[in-house]
């Protein structure tokens, strides 16, 4: 038993003295500076694209709030229906 011990013990010891991995260096490349253009940023060429994806984003969200709505409705059913399975079990422990 102490053998054995002591034997766990020295492989510790020398496992702790064993030279460890050294990382491998990273290497960052130097930020080159950005060329300005002195051109204003282009304004949307096409204003009916934009109407087109917030009338999809309002199309979307009506849907998401449809969904909330059954999601909503279906949770309520689940709480009566857990309600109901507490009685039943109320009432089975008493008969």
């Amino acid at each position: 038993m102490r053998s054995t011990v002591l034997s766990i013990l020295a492989t510790f010891a020398v496992a702790c003295m064993l030279p460890a991995q050294s990382p491998m260096p990273v290497i960052v490349q130097a930020a080159t500076p950005g060329v300005a253009s002195s051109q204003a940023p282009a304004a949307p060429e096409n204003s009916g694209s934009i109407q087109a994806a917030l009338k999809m984003l309002q199309e979307m969200k009506a849907a998401n709030e449809e969904t909330l709505q059954k999601q909503a409705a279906t949770l309520e059913q689940l709480d009566e229906l857990e309600k109901a399975a507490d009685q039943i079990r109320v009432y089975t422990k008493r008969s």
